[in-house]
């Protein structure tokens, strides 16, 4: 169920009790600008699926309506997987054609039925996408009705996807290329003319021979240091954010939010850490720094930053965690990919603890437990979460509500910053 503000997942369960999950991968044009989100779904707690497609898809629709569309993405466009019944048996029509496109699964035969529901479909407002496509005979009708075509990297040639859209240079439709995982691949697949791009190269580094990271950079990483003391140092802290401009401002814009909801304004550093705390100030100037870090990238990459160290911090307590160090490592490992720095020249520099800094460069310790659960669970790959949660004593539902918790944190720092 949905309650008002707070994304609910772990109250929503299927006939035998069981929990449901979902995830969510976004879809991002060439300028790394968000363009959708596809929505992954499992039911129950098995490590796989081992009934039919149709009742995923069900499942997946129904859950839909339980969560909130709009709650699940914050208001963009929705990506759903189609089976041949959700399409022509109406089931899909519960979902709000606005901002719901369909996609029609690869291996559904194009057949005068399906063709006809694709029809009915795009007339009563949904777009459609044809889902890790290749060209095969008869496809021509779902082509012209198709509003977006996914191409599977991993699955294509360089050469093969050429000649492919060519052939689909004659249509109105959207190239999405899926499964982009490195920077080479991005830039390959937008010399192919690919408009959209799905896959996480943009969490990963270009590797810039002797990069240096920036002196204002390590100025606001001297912030984190001395913001992760057990005591802050108000004058210091004060000194060194003085003397970033835009970090001030940031800074306060966040204070003045209704994210932290104060009763009157602040119009200084001091002020500030007064009027809402230690804990609050490391979590509001950590947020900040996080934002300056961020400059220049794609903005999704914060929205991930804010979701992990929201998550890892919600989830702490359940494994015995600290959950000041855990909302660190969530935020900070997507640092690589906004500094463009690798973790191996960024980790000596990070004001944390050997094991964090084990944790962020992904050695396999009690730290890291949480952050690659959520690794997995971004990429849909219910196997190795489920393998993680035996592996750490995890409890799955508790995750799963820490997840959903995070999405709406994130949504609000990111709407504040």
């Amino acid at each position: 169920m949905v309650t008002s503000g707070t994304l609910k997942i772990d109250a929503a369960q299927d006939g035998m009790g069981n929990m449901r999950y979902v995830a969510r991968q976004p879809i991002l044009d060439r300028r790394g600008r968000l363009h959708a989100y596809e929505l992954l779904f499992r039911s129950g707690v098995v490590a796989s699926f081992t009934g039919d497609g149709d009742l995923a898809t069900r499942t997946m629709l129904d859950n839909s309506v339980m969560f909130g569309l709009d709650k699940l993405t914050g208001g963009v466009t929705a990506f759903v997987n189609c089976t041949r019944e959700s399409l022509t048996e109406s089931l899909v029509d519960v979902m709000p054609p606005s901002m719901t496109v369909l996609e029609v699964l690869e291996d559904l035969e194009p057949t005068p039925e399906l063709i006809e529901a694709c029809r009915r479909l795009k007339v009563a407002g949904f777009r459609l996408a044809l889902d890790d496509f290749v060209w095969r005979p008869g496809i021509e009708p779902l082509v012209e009705l198709a509003d977006y075509v996914k191409v599977d990297v991993r699955l294509t040639a360089h050469t093969e996807r050429e000649r492919l859209l060519s052939r689909l240079g004659h249509y109105a439709v959207a190239l999405i290329a899926e499964k982009v995982e490195t920077s080479e691949e991005y830039q390959e697949v937008c010399a192919e003319g690919f408009t959209l791009i799905q896959g996480y190269y943009f969490c990963r580094p270009m590797l810039i021979k002797n990069r240096k990271v920036p002196a204002n950079r390590l100025s606001q990483v001297e912030i984190l240091r001395l913001l992760h003391n057990d005591s802050i140092d108000l004058h210091k802290v004060s000194r060194l954010v003085k003397r970033d401009a835009s970090l001030t401002y940031r800074l306060l814009c966040l204070i003045n939010s209704p994210l932290f909801a104060l009763q009157q304004g602040v119009k200084s550093v001091e002020s500030a850490l007064v009027a809402v705390g230690e804990d609050a100030f490391r979590h509001i100037a950590t947020l900040a720094i996080t934002s300056e870090f961020n400059a220049g990238q794609p903005q999704e990459l914060l929205r991930m930053a804010f979701i992990r160290g929201r998550f890892c911090e919600l989830a702490a307590h359940s494994c015995n965690l600290n959950s000041t160090e855990q909302y660190l490592l969530g935020l900070l490992s997507l640092l690589p990919a906004m500094l463009q720095v690798p973790i191996e020249e960024l980790a000596p520099t990070l004001p944390l603890r050997e094991e964090i800094r084990q944790a962020l460069a992904g050695d396999s310790i009690p730290e890291r437990c949480l952050l690659a659960w959520l690794l997995k669970h971004e990429l849909g790959d219910w196997a190795a979460c489920d393998a993680l949660v035996k592996l750490n004593a995890l409890d799955r539902g508790h995750l799963q509500s820490c997840y959903g918790q995070a999405v709406d944190w994130a949504e609000s720092a990111l709407s504040s910053v």
